[in-house]
């Protein structure tokens, strides 16, 4: 690590300005003992649609997809949304494509070595939804952040897999509204200048990076942000400079990840905005930052910064210029955020 990256890390904690934003819980108390993984959507009327995996544990069988709408100012009760037979079900997605179609993508298996993918749709915004269809061998869709539907309506959509030895990014987009996808990667990984100060780490540890959220840096340049392995300890990013159809290999940038989810959201002003745990160590404390080039960030909130795990974040901004973020909450609660962007530093 050179001079200038430990005086940038240095900083970061003195870099957070005070932001107001308005937190609650979606749910206070709910059928399930233990939840993770929530995404959230702007439904066409304004309110909002969240969803999780929720039950004994994670990788239980009796852990399903949950999913609650916020109308008016409060969260419905939390119902199922999907089930799968003696299976977990992990990882949802919920996310509009250009038609109007609403999609929720999610994993069912005994773990994300040996997992499957199926999809569900809704064509009158989540009052009704079609039966589970199971995806083709080695098509996931979205694996954990939503895509980035671009302009024309293609979907990019960041997926990976989680091998014993190695994680692996690959990029599925979509020109049909979804209904099919074409596997672009998998995106290389650079060799890595230096390892994680971590010592934790072990040698048969899986090295490579995960869960890629994807923006747009303007016209058909794209960028994926993934969550990588403790021996990297960074956030990682790649390139694409055709709207997704091919991309650089991936490289760290000066943010530290444990091992943990993040999402990213590109804004009207170009700026991107990155949710992630500012920490090499553990997933707390969690944090938003905003940059204007992709490329250096500067933290502007924090959302948790007391003892326990705050994770896997997803962030979306509303056609009322909110910032709107789901995230787990010691893996017992979701919960959810509003900001406004003019809480966002110039």
């Amino acid at each position: 690590m050179n001079w200038k990256t430990t005086i940038w890390l240095a900083l970061i904690p003195l870099m957070v300005s005070t932001t107001s934003h308005n937190c609650e819980f979606i749910f206070e108390n709910a059928p399930f003992a233990s939840c993770h993984a929530s995404t959230i959507v702007e439904l066409r009327n304004g309110d909002l649609l969240a969803a999780w995996f929720g039950g004994t544990w994670e990788g239980n069988p009796d852990v399903a997809i949950w999913c609650s709408r916020r109308s008016a100012g409060r969260w419905s009760a939390a119902i199922v949304l999907a089930r799968e037979s003696k299976a977990p079900t992990w990882n949802p997605v919920l996310f509009h494509t250009k038609d109007g179609r609403l999609w929720l993508y999610y994993k069912f298996g005994v773990g994300p070595r040996a997992w499957k993918a199926a999809r569900k749709w809704s064509d009158d915004e989540g009052k009704s939804w079609s039966a589970p269809e199971r995806l083709p061998a080695g098509i996931y869709g979205p694996i954990r952040a939503k895509p980035l539907v671009l302009e024309d309506g293609t979907v990019v959509s960041g997926s990976s897999t989680e091998g014993s030895l190695s994680w692996d990014v690959w990029i599925e987009r979509s020109s049909d509204n979804g209904k099919t996808w074409k596997k672009v990667g998998p995106i290389g990984l650079l060799q890595h200048p230096y390892r994680s100060e971590r010592s934790f780490s072990t040698p048969d540890e899986p090295y490579g990076i995960i869960q890629p959220s994807i923006v747009s840096l303007g016209g058909k340049h794209l960028r994926l942000y993934a969550r990588s392995s403790s021996d990297i300890g960074r956030i990682c990013v790649a390139d694409s400079l055709d709207s997704g159809e091919t991309w650089s290999q991936a490289r760290s940038i000066d943010l530290p990840n444990p091992n943990s989810a993040i999402d990213a959201l590109s804004l009207p002003n170009s700026e991107i905005v990155l949710i992630f745990n500012n920490s090499s160590t553990g997933r707390t404390p969690l944090n938003l930052a905003v940059s204007k080039d992709g490329e250096h960030f500067r933290i502007f909130s924090t959302l948790e910064n007391t003892a326990g795990e705050y994770s896997y974040p997803a962030i979306i901004l509303g056609k009322d210029g909110v910032l709107h973020v789901t995230y787990t909450w010691k893996r017992k609660r979701i919960r959810y955020v509003s900001l406004p962007l003019s809480e966002i530093p110039e």
